[in-house]
């Protein structure tokens, strides 16, 4: 009688032990969940290009630090600067008057405008604080100053709107509520689901950052004096450039340019309702 006795309470306990961590893990759960979301919602900040509240992890200074801490290696990625002095000069002049003509002169970024030697790697990109890259790939393929604009003006709008800094807020956040999620279930499949789920999340953030990066583009190609509509040729030379076996590394960051026509056309429209003027820089 007392062997059996021990028995059942030998197995009981375990069971009511079991019971206590799992509670247990689901309480330093919430607690990971709750730090990660109030970490995220008091950086808010409010933007005055954009004019919306955005949430970002960094402040201006460690984004530019960030940015020329990453330079070197971008550049050497890419072969380092192109040679040809007097192409550079072009991508700077341009680069210049977007910034100097817009709104994005008075943000305090670090506008500096490389152009890579990459012959291969159609691609176009911005680093956080200011630094804005285009490669010989892409640049050899324009055929007017308003379509290098048009690609500058874009990468300026990352800058701008600070997409970086704000990625990186939410994918902290993700990451705090995916791990708040391995904590409470101790599940490797609610992991992957939580995985998954943050991979979605940020994918459409991403499409959301390039649709208003086009959007501040053709502002700013605008106020620069160049025709905006250039920007629907750098698309369909982009759209052009996939239709090979390889695909412009542009895609791998960027939607597809047939895609972003009609947002880009709309945009134009906003800026001048009653039609493009004429006397713009082609």
């Amino acid at each position: 009688m007392r062997g059996g006795n021990r028995r059942t309470r030998s197995r009981a306990f375990p069971a009511a032990g079991g019971r206590r961590g799992g509670m247990g893990r689901l309480a330093i759960g919430l607690v990971v969940a709750g730090f990660a979301l109030l970490s995220y919602c008091t950086s808010s900040e409010f933007n005055p290009v954009t004019g919306e509240k955005q949430y970002v992890s960094l402040t201006p200074k460690q984004e530019i630090a960030l940015g020329l801490q990453a330079l070197p290696e971008m550049m050497a990625q890419h072969g380092g600067e192109h040679g040809d002095k007097r192409l550079q000069a072009v991508v700077d002049q341009v680069g210049r008057q977007l910034v100097t003509t817009s709104a994005a002169r008075d943000t305090g970024w670090q506008f500096d405008f490389h152009l890579l030697a990459d012959p291969e790697s159609v691609n176009a990109f911005a680093l956080p604080g200011g630094q804005v890259f285009i490669t010989y790939a892409l640049f050899r393929q324009l055929e007017t100053p308003a379509q290098l604009a048009g690609v500058l003006g874009h990468e300026i709008g990352h800058v701008v709107a600070r997409h970086s800094a704000q990625r990186m807020a939410k994918a902290n956040l993700t990451e705090g509520l995916m791990g708040a999620v391995a904590v409470a279930s101790e599940s490797a499949g609610s992991a992957q689901v939580a995985a998954m789920i943050g991979q979605m999340v940020n994918m459409k953030y991403g499409r959301d950052d390039e649709l208003e990066s086009d959007k501040l583009g053709v502002l700013f190609m605008s106020n620069a004096g160049y025709d905006p509509r250039a920007m629907i040729g750098v698309m369909e030379i982009l759209a052009r450039a996939g239709g090979g076996d390889r695909q412009p590394e542009f895609f791998s960051t960027h939607p597809n340019p047939d895609n972003r026509i009609a947002q880009i056309e709309r945009a134009i429209a906003e800026v001048y309702p009653d039609g493009v003027p004429a006397g713009l820089q082609d």
